[in-house]
């Protein structure tokens, strides 16, 4: 958890103690070209745009708790964490009206999964990165925790491919998540 995001947001109107009511939304620089989310990024709770400064996602890991298997359904402790990742992933698809295929969303949570950290070349990745982010920043989140919420989506994100080009986790999952 980082009180500082949470004062930020909570100064700005944000609703903080529902995550799930949040996602990373997508900023254009000169309405053409996708910002890659950097140290700041802009949160979207309903109608309200606030932008706040996030910490990298190892200096946001707390404590050693240890989840439980998410191999069915994961508890609903975890859904708020689940659905600010997965509201951030539609809200990115629809902006830039452009669906990721299963394949590419399984390799993103792959590599947000290795290299929590890291760059990509996909924009996409640094929103989702932020979406986890984000919600480490209002809750406490083992780095345990994290991996498991992102290896689930991962083997979500594979668990519906069935051909190259395939984009059943988008409209299986995500599409009702904003109504994307």
């Amino acid at each position: 958890m980082d009180a500082n995001a949470v004062a930020e947001l909570e100064k700005a109107g944000v609703k903080v103690d529902q995550p799930d009511r949040l996602y990373v939304a997508v900023e254009w620089e000169d309405g053409k070209r996708v910002l890659p989310v950097g140290q700041r990024a802009q949160v979207r709770d309903g109608e309200l745009l606030a932008h706040v400064t996030l910490q990298p996602i190892s200096k946001l890991w707390t404590g050693s708790t240890v989840p439980p298997s998410f191999a069915k359904a994961p508890p609903p402790e975890y859904h708020p964490f689940f659905m600010l990742i997965e509201a951030t992933a539609a809200g990115y698809c629809r902006a830039v009206r452009n669906t990721e295929t299963d394949q590419e969303f399984e390799r993103l949570y792959r590599h947000l999964l290795r290299r929590p950290d890291g760059t990509d070349r996909n924009p996409l990745f640094s929103y989702l990165q932020g979406a986890a982010r984000l919600y480490m920043s209002l809750r406490d989140v083992s780095q345990a925790e994290f991996e498991a919420v992102i290896d689930r989506l991962q083997k979500s994100a594979k668990h519906f491919q069935t051909h190259v080009g395939s984009i059943n986790y988008f409209q299986e999952v995500l599409r009702g998540v904003l109504g994307a």
